[in-house]
């Protein structure tokens, strides 16, 4: 059922590509793994998925040392600081980075290990009291300080849009952080490619695909609801 459910969510992101114009070879799917099992991860992997995400710290350096095989960690819930080092050389991709204490710490960590680490600038994109990310007027001049640090490498832009009954509202958002994608990257910043647009969720990926998301993270359309009472 799981391989059906990955399977499935590719189908639609093949479509929402179609409807775009896009190639579907741009959006990768990280398949969030969050509270689920070795055995669940294993499933998907069976379908050739080699990129999953994990909100916690301890619950990706515990996954990564049991699969099967290697495959790529996406870092995507936030991070604190004296918890960078349990992964500076376990995660592919650090989603949510949102400060540059926190870029530092990385650096910090990446030079002990000789790891330049990609992360992905994390942007409250609508601006939501809840949600961590920087404001989009503060983002350029984060990513140009964060940028002279020699053991992290900025790819690119993440959000988590609001939770919404239609994925339509966020639309704009998506457009939004879209626009402040393109704006960064035509100002050819040293040391940061903008390669990479994290946006999209089980809710909203599709429409967040049409939008330009070059990845989006999938849970609940994968692994089915979550069990937070473990």
């Amino acid at each position: 059922m799981l391989q059906d459910n990955y399977q499935a969510v590719k189908k639609n992101i093949k479509a929402a590509c179609e409807k775009a114009g896009r190639d579907p070879k741009e959006v990768t799917l990280i398949a969030v793994s969050k509270t689920k099992p070795f055995a669940d991860i294993e499933e998907v992997m069976k379908t050739g998925c080699l990129d999953f995400g994990e909100n916690k710290v301890q619950e990706l350096v515990e996954k990564e040392e049991h699969v099967s095989k290697p495959v790529h960690w996406h870092l995507i819930g936030h991070l604190q600081t004296n918890k960078v080092k349990y992964i500076i050389d376990k995660a592919a991709l650090i989603h949510s980075v949102d400060s540059v204490k926190l870029a530092e710490c990385i650096n910090k960590e990446g030079e002990k290990k000789s790891i330049v680490m990609p992360i992905l600038i994390q942007v409250n994109i609508a601006d939501e009291d809840t949600k961590f990310g920087l404001k989009k007027e503060e983002t350029e001049e984060v990513i140009r300080t964060v940028s002279k640090f020699p053991f992290v490498k900025i790819k690119g832009l993440m959000t988590i849009a609001p939770f919404v009954e239609d994925p339509e509202e966020n639309r704009i958002h998506f457009q939004n952080l879209r626009q402040l994608f393109i704006d960064i990257k035509e100002k050819t910043i040293d040391n940061v490619d903008m390669e990479i647009l994290s946006m999209g969720m089980t809710g909203d990926y599709q429409v967040a695909v049409e939008e330009g998301a070059t990845m989006v993270r999938v849970g609940t359309g994968i692994f089915g609801a979550r069990n937070y009472n473990k």
